[in-house]
This record gives C-alpha cells, structure tokens and sequence, in this order.
C-alpha cells in the first residue's frame, strides 16, 4: 500500500482532518495536502517525521506497513485524547460528557 495513504488512513483513524493534523505536528497544511496527493517520496524526511510522530509511529513501521508487513494498532496518547476532548468537549452533549466521565472512572489503575 502507498506509503502517503497509509498515513492519510491513520489521520482520519485518528479523528483528525488533514488541517487539525497539520496543526498537531506543525507542519504547513499544504504541505501535508501535497504529501498526500504526491506521495511521501518527494517529501522532506523532517516532515514524514513529523507526521510520523503526529501518528505514534515510526518511519519504519511505516515501512512495514507499506510493505504489508504490518498492521497499525493505534493507541493514542493522555495528550492525544486531551486534546480530542479539548477540541470538541464544547460540541459534546451533556450525555456524552457523563458517559467519557463514566468511562474514565471504570479505567483500572496499576502501580
């Protein structure tokens, strides 16, 4: 699979749009709109790190993905999922609020 719809997949995955992600990993949107079009290879390898770490990911999982040698299994990050709820807490229902509080507080801790 191409390398630029790999990353393109996870980004959606991930509930990010092209220019909330571009944010994220701050990086100009139309140069990640234009690695997405034209692929990773004419990118710069700062920017595909960039995403890369936007992602939680590797270059060489990358890799391995585009080489069907491995599938993503994305668990985001507590600044991931802050920033989520940062960012569309003001659109969530009273329901859905209680509901992520309720979720939360079944969240079993180790030491």
């Amino acid at each position: 699979m191409e390398k630029a719809k790999i990353l393109e997949r996870l980004i959606k995955e991930q509930g990010y749009s092209l220019k909330s992600f571009a944010l994220k990993c701050d990086i100009p949107y139309t140069t990640l709109y234009g690695i997405m079009k034209n692929g990773v290879g004419k990118a710069t390898v700062d920017n595909v790190m960039a995403i890369c770490h936007g992602l939680g990911i590797t270059m060489d999982e990358l890799e391995e993905m585009a080489n069907g040698q491995k599938t993503a299994l994305m668990e985001p990050t507590y600044a991931d999922v802050e920033k989520l709820v940062a960012r569309n807490g003001k659109k969530m229902s009273v329901e859905q609020k209680m509901r992520l509080i309720q979720l939360l507080s079944e969240i079993e801790f180790e030491d």
